[in-house]
């Protein structure tokens, strides 16, 4: 799937199939998110792969809407080191929503709103933080993908010059 075709067709879901994502798949997608730019090219991204069901009931515990978390088949923890920032924690995000995407595999972002719950089950160092965490699977095909939602028109979202 080509870049511009893996962008418009992504969709998050939160129902997987009941299947592993082969470690060289789950290795491009990590490694998609290692290729995001960085300010100042700081690098202040890190990574937690989860695949333990138990750790992934733990993590989901950690979010007020992550029910769907033990169901994937892995989640990425993205991870700021002290002193990151949250865009470029959005941009390794992205990068591996849509390297997943490209592989079959489905995301959906998951806050964790309880960060210091979030922060210990993951045994971060301090001063690091979870940012997001990806929810991985294969889509369960069964479900729709996404809620139906029109998108709307780019000429209601973009302005050329001035408002």
């Amino acid at each position: 799937m080509d870049a511009y075709k893996a962008i418009i067709t992504k969709r998050d879901t939160r129902y997987y199939e009941p299947r592993p994502i082969p470690d060289e798949v789950l290795n491009r997608i990590l490694q998609a998110g290692r290729m995001a730019g960085s300010s100042k090219n700081t690098q202040p991204v890190r990574y937690v792969v989860v695949r333990e069901p138990g750790m992934l009931v733990a993590l989901a515990g950690c979010g007020s809407f992550a029910t769907h978390v033990p169901a994937a088949a892995a989640a990425v923890a993205v991870v700021l080191t002290p002193d990151g920032g949250a865009f470029d924690a959005g941009r390794a995000a992205q990068n591996m929503q849509i390297a997943a995407w490209a592989e079959g595999i489905t995301s959906c972002p998951t806050s964790m709103h309880n960060a210091e719950c979030a922060r210990e089950v993951l045994g971060l160092p301090e001063g690091h933080s979870v940012s997001i965490v990806l929810a991985l699977g294969y889509p369960d095909e069964t479900k729709p993908l996404g809620h139906g939602r029109v998108r709307l028109p780019l000429a209601e979202l973009v302005h050329w010059e001035r408002w």
